[in-house]
């Protein structure tokens, strides 16, 4: 598979380090209850199909939103992270 970094162009998937679903960015308040921090930390999708994961170009150090499909594996998009 190969990934578009926004700043080096289109790399081997080995030069990234995946960091899970881009929503794992939504993390829960930190006083919120131990069961929040459960589910975010444990549970976890594993979708058939179209998703979207937060990935590391280790070369050049930007983090990057992968849309991809899971089936085919073909990445649709790819977008640096703010």
């Amino acid at each position: 598979m190969r990934i578009s970094c926004p700043c080096c162009g289109p790399r081997d998937r080995r030069e990234f380090t995946y960091y899970g679903a881009a929503d794992y960015l939504n993390r829960p308040a930190l006083d919120a209850d131990a069961s929040a921090w459960d589910d975010y930390l444990h549970l976890r999708d594993n979708p058939a199909g179209e998703t979207r994961d937060l990935w590391y170009h280790d070369p050049c150090g930007t983090w990057v939103a992968v849309t991809r499909d899971t089936v085919t594996h073909a990445v649709i998009a790819a977008e640096a992270v703010a």
